[in-house]
């Protein structure tokens, strides 16, 4: 948080990097705590291309994920021990 208030006070302009940095900070302190991860097209599946990227916006795919997350969390949560 102590970045946000320093970069909010400061008049120089800070390097894109910088600003997006600070900018989650903020989120984070302010609003729900979120993650962003890469994902990467699984192999063998380069000819579907277009769906893959499309799912990014998939509001479907998009709950699937979340109720992935709550179940990992859950197990997390319960110390219980997930089969690979």
């Amino acid at each position: 948080m102590v970045k946000v208030k320093k970069w909010i006070k400061s008049r120089i302009k800070k390097p894109e990097a910088e600003y997006d940095e600070a900018k989650r900070e903020f989120e984070m302190a302010m609003g729900k705590p979120f993650i962003s991860i890469k994902v990467e097209i699984p192999k063998g599946f380069e000819d579907l291309r277009a769906q893959f990227l499309n799912l990014e916006k998939d509001k479907d795919f998009l709950m699937e994920v979340e109720d992935l997350v709550k179940k990992w969390l859950v197990y997390e949560k319960r110390g219980v021990k997930r089969i690979s």
